[in-house]
């Protein structure tokens, strides 16, 4: 049996990863703290087959403001020290998941591809965050290059699924809005307001996805690093349509609050390169995927 070891098992991805990859050890925030050299040289003391790097300090964009430092620092410690040990300890395979927000805030054309990431600062909302996860991907290059390792990133576009935290200033976007539209059907209310204009562009994913590209990257042995999205690149005000109408809240009216921040306007990627490498794979429809966390987060959700 190989030994896996996926970092920030309890998380988002990693509880979805579970149900494909359900013999590996998922380590928790509660297992080991992996901005420690102590804990993370004691977690490398067992020799792993392939590490699947998940853990990383994540929020939305108010905390992403407030605390950049933070989010800098607590990621570069654990980027590195995973690495380090990785490699110390010769670990033969490692995949990392990082975010479309390392791209640049403005790209030359879209959708961006791989080679783009370095091409102009990522953007200032989550610039220390951003910043930590195109630190990882140099450094996983750099190991391949020196050290003849065969390590991968992943950087998958933005993420929505059962297992978010729904605490607003902490949830992906779409689970923030799946939580909004339970909370105003609770209240009787007739409308949901949202942060912003409602006119950026995202690509969002069911986080069953991106588990099941890791899973086949790992059944495979896949170590080449790509984007990982969905083909579609909607407006909020379009997402949050499908969500009232994948929830059977179509006549419920959609506010906006242009005092709050829209982030980035747009960084979709492009998916042309992991099509290559997995041809036969199959998104969850925006709508199936909202109506799947809807149900599940109307049974499961307190506020």
């Amino acid at each position: 049996m190989v030994k896996i070891l996926v970092t920030g098992g309890s998380g988002l991805v990693g509880r979805h990863l579970s149900k494909y990859l359900p013999d590996a050890v998922y380590l928790s925030s509660k297992d080991a703290d992996l901005r420690s050299e102590r804990d993370v040289r004691e977690l490398f003391s067992t020799k792993w087959e392939r590490v699947i790097h998940l853990a990383a300090r994540v929020a939305g964009i108010l905390d992403n403001r407030s605390r950049p430092a933070e989010f800098l620092e607590d990621n570069l410690l654990m980027n590195t020290l995973v690495m380090k040990y990785a490699r110390e300890t010769g670990v033969p395979r490692l995949t990392a998941v990082l975010s479309t927000c390392i791209f640049p805030d403005v790209a030359s054309s879209y959708p961006m591809t791989e080679e783009m990431m370095h091409d102009g600062p990522p953007q200032a909302t989550n610039f220390g965050y951003a910043i930590s996860k195109r630190a990882l991907a140099a450094h996983i290059d750099a190991c391949n290059t020196q050290y003849g390792t065969s390590y991968n990133y992943l950087i998958p576009c933005n993420l929505y699924g059962e297992f978010d935290k729904t605490d607003p200033a902490k949830s992906h976007f779409v689970t923030a809005l799946i939580t909004k539209i339970i909370k105003a059907e609770r209240d009787g209310s007739d409308h949901i307001t949202l942060l912003g204009s409602g006119k950026p562009l995202r690509q969002f994913m069911h986080a069953d996805d991106l588990a099941r590209v890791i899973a086949e990257c790992a059944e495979h042995d896949v170590t080449q690093s790509f984007n990982v999205a969905v083909p579609e690149n909607l407006s909020i005000r379009q997402i949050a349509e499908i969500a009232l109408s994948a929830t059977g809240n179509e006549g419920m009216e959609i506010r906006f609050d242009a005092s709050g921040p829209d982030g980035q306007f747009r960084k979709d990627v492009s998916n042309a390169r992991m099509m290559e490498l997995l041809p036969d794979f199959r998104f969850t429809g925006l709508a199936e995927g909202i109506h799947r966390v809807y149900s599940y987060y109307k049974a499961n959700y307190k506020e």
